[in-house]
């Protein structure tokens, strides 16, 4: 039994009727480059054979009475693997709306959480007989880094899936503690915690120093800044994908070919993430120009940032902090629009690198967990994010993957497309994952919201073409 960090518990105790906790992730699959046929029957074998090397998938909660301290993962007694796999089918045609339809209703639906926080669905009657692979699972037991892990286990880089080698030792479960023993760990820990507000306070001034600096840098007139970052410190303007959410949400996915994001990246000095980012800065303001909505100021998006080091690479659980960066959604021109955003990138860089690490990590630990869940309810139930100013407009992520195809029982995988958790106040996320030579796109959104969201699937497809157009002509020739 080993506990869950505050920031763990967090996704957890944020979680409520119209906003949810985990993370997915679809991946289609071509099964005709497979030896054999390839079906639900062979992946559940495939994930049955390999459980012992993923730890979350058996583990389960066990709260801590009172919500005194953080709860804690027991390997759950009555582990049932037939409850976690689910087999469904599209109808015809199986195309990608339909299939985007589905995994946008099975996001929808929170997670058993008296079992383990997961759930595999293997989708079939696809376009070309594809089958589909949507996996859910509870973002207090993986950031993305540590999800791309499992995604590693459960996948071969042959066609011929590799042998499974036994576990060293023989999986346990775990006995259930009582609510008494449970109490015990609570009030100890509740005794623990003012050492980490000290830790917290220590910390927090030479950081907050720092970040001041920083602001003071961008202050109009500032001569060592470019004009594009020589703005007065920005807040993030109202938008129609900002205020309180529905249970209900839209998905879209789609992929680019990564080449063409390195052409304009070597073409303009710019990074893979540089270039990322303006994409979906101009698609966004694409998006808003057609819904006559493009505010003056620019978007705002929170930009996750893994922590995690070498050491902590098969740990699971959350090692991530954020970054804010500015996007140039007010410059109509793709070329500076680019350029702009690659000045926006090295200050929130620099900004985030101002903050420890490990800041993030000790103000979840620091608040109890009962705090969390009440400050969660009061927010939902005021609609609270209907009236304040927001902190940031948009999430956008980008998780590296393999740069080679990946199979599952012999299936070569043709995609992974990301499908993310939006809250209240922030109802757009755009997640990506590069695999095997393309950026893959995954869109969530508030269903009402953003009812059109296939249209920022191809705004980022038309951005890609034009700043493509610019790169090339920029290009000496031979």
């Amino acid at each position: 039994m080993h506990q869950l960090t505050g920031l763990d518990n967090s996704f957890l105790q944020l979680e409520g009727p119209t906003t949810y906790g985990h993370v997915a992730s679809l991946a289609v699959f071509d099964p005709a480059t497979a030896p054999h046929p390839v079906g639900y029957h062979e992946i559940r074998a495939l994930v049955e054979a390999r459980l012992h090397l993923v730890p979350p998938f058996r583990r389960r909660l066990v709260e801590v009475p009172l919500g005194l301290d953080h709860p804690y993962w027991i390997e759950d007694p009555d582990f049932d693997l037939d409850f976690h796999l689910r087999h469904i089918a599209v109808p015809p045609p199986g195309d990608k709306g339909q299939l985007a339809e589905l995994a946008g209703r099975i996001a929808a639906r929170h997670l058993d959480r008296s079992r383990p926080l997961w759930e595999m669905y293997v989708i079939e009657g696809l376009e070309g007989g594809l089958i589909a692979q949507l996996t859910k699972i509870h973002h207090a037991c993986v950031d993305g880094v540590a999800g791309a892990e499992i995604l590693g286990v459960l996948l071969d880089i042959e066609p011929e899936p590799v042998p499974t080698p036994a576990p060293a030792e023989p999986w346990q479960w775990e006995r259930e503690p009582s609510s008494g023993e449970m109490m015990a760990r609570g009030m100890l820990g509740a005794v623990t915690r003012p050492r980490v507000g000290m830790r917290i306070a220590r910390q927090t001034v030479p950081a907050l120093g720092s970040i001041m600096r920083n602001f003071a840098l961008k202050a109009p007139g500032v001569k060592h800044r470019d004009d594009v970052l020589s703005r007065p410190t920005v807040q993030a303007p109202k938008t129609a994908f900002n205020g309180v959410i529905t249970p209900h949400r839209r998905f879209a996915f789609g992929s680019l070919p990564l080449s063409t994001v390195k052409t304009v990246k070597n073409a303009t000095g710019a990074t893979v993430n540089d270039v990322v980012m303006s994409l979906c800065a101009g698609a966004l303001r694409r998006w808003l120009v057609e819904h006559d909505a493009l505010p003056d100021l620019p978007l705002l998006a929170m930009v996750p940032v893994s922590i995690r080091d070498d050491r902590e690479m098969a740990a699971g659980g959350n090692r991530i902090s954020a970054m804010v960066a500015v996007l140039p959604t007010d410059e109509p021109d793709a070329g500076r629009r680019l350029q702009a955003m690659k000045g926006e990138m090295g200050v929130a860089k620099q900004e985030h690198g101002a903050v420890p690490a490990s800041l993030l990590q000790d103000f979840a630990q620091f608040t109890p967990p009962s705090v969390l869940g009440v400050a969660g309810r009061v927010i939902t139930r005021s609609r609270l994010m209907d009236r304040v100013n927001l902190p940031f407009n948009v999430i956008i992520s980008n998780v590296p993957g393999p740069q080679f195809p990946l199979y599952v029982s012999g299936a070569r995988m043709e995609g992974i497309y990301p499908i993310s958790t939006i809250v209240d106040g922030v109802g757009l996320n755009m997640t990506m994952m590069s695999y095997n030579g393309n950026l893959d796109f995954g869109l969530v959104a508030d269903r009402e919201m953003v009812p059109d969201l296939w249209s920022l699937i191809g705004y980022l497809g038309e951005e890609l073409e034009t700043l493509e157009k610019l790169a090339t002509s920029e290009l000496p020739t031979e």
